[in-house]
């Protein structure tokens, strides 16, 4: 029975953290001691700013060849895709409207591991789990959003071109550092004391304040006006694939570190960028916030509970 106790006090120290940092900023927002436009700056500098040193930092300092594993990465791949794909075909037998359609697929899959996640990871794994997280963050990056510009772009009108989409996946801060941080990475070449030192006070930054930003920005409206679909979309974000595709990765050989990143990359919440993608693109933006709310929120519980599974079982 201790065990048992101690590994939920475990698991409890991994997520209460995050869910505090949420309810805080939720809180911070209410009580107008931050207000809208300190939210909007403030995700504009973790997105263009903290986050890209952060990466920087955790795959630079670390060696490339024992963090990059192409079996992962190529079930990341093959398994999102398939999802993706029986998710769409699914929803284009359930649910009739057009504009709800990519809304409800993208909002399945399309996972805040970069901030959630990342902050789930560092919890769980400490700085270890940084690097091959971060990598993994990056890589995924353009799967994402091209499965998202085609689920969307099948459903609604308009939106954005193939050029545009490149572009945007070229010119992303996540991906940029990732390349900067690779020569240091691949060549174990020196980085200089002052670099360092200075980038790790903006990288000290990310993750509350990310959180921060992501508790402002939740409006609890959203959750008293969902839909049938925006909670099946959020079942199948937080309960239905992250079961489904963490057994396949135990099938298919992942433990330890690597499971337990998988876990947290599939379980994490709708990213908030679903919305903004979903409103672009002339999808459904009440459905897009509603995923985003009781995703947010929800996943406290599913990642919680996950993580706790994963130990009890110990893989």
């Amino acid at each position: 029975m201790n065990f048992y106790l101690q590994t939920l006090s475990e698991t409890a120290q991994i997520v209460l953290p995050i869910f505090l940092l949420l309810i805080s900023g939720f809180l911070l927002r209410r009580l107008k001691v931050i207000d809208t436009t300190f939210v909007d700056q403030a995700s504009r500098l973790v997105f263009s700013l903290t986050l890209p040193i952060l990466i920087f930092l955790s795959v630079a300092q670390a060696d490339f060849f024992q963090l990059f594993s192409a079996r992962q990465l190529t079930y990341v791949y093959t398994s999102t895709c398939l999802a993706v794909l029986l998710i769409y075909f699914c929803t284009r037998k359930l649910i009739t409207a057009p504009a709800d359609q990519g809304v409800f697929t993208q909002g399945a899959f399309r996972g805040n591991f970069g901030i959630i996640g990342l902050a789930v990871v560092f919890n769980m794994l400490g700085s270890p789990g940084l690097p091959p997280a971060a990598l993994l963050l990056a890589l995924i990056i353009p799967l994402y959003n091209v499965l998202s510009i085609i689920v969307l772009s099948l459903s609604n009108e308009g939106g954005l071109n193939p050029k545009q989409l490149l572009i945007s996946i070229i010119r992303n801060p996540l991906i940029l550092a990732v390349a900067a941080a690779l020569p240091f990475s691949m060549w174990s070449l020196p980085m200089p004391e002052l670099l360092k030192s200075t980038g790790s006070y903006f990288a000290d930054l990310t993750l509350p304040l990310a959180l921060l930003t992501i508790g402002a920005s939740l409006d609890l409206k959203y959750l008293g006006t969902s839909s049938k679909p925006a909670i099946h979309a959020s079942l199948l974000k937080l309960v239905t694939l992250p079961i489904l595709l963490t057994f396949g990765a135990y099938l298919t050989g992942f433990r330890g570190n690597e499971l337990a990143i998988l876990f947290v990359l599939f379980g994490s919440p709708t990213a908030a960028a679903s919305f903004v993608m979903a409103k672009v693109m002339g999808g459904n933006g009440t459905l897009a916030a509603n995923i985003v709310a009781l995703t947010t929120l929800g996943s406290i519980l599913t990642l919680g509970t996950g993580i706790y599974l994963l130990k009890i079982l110990s893989l």
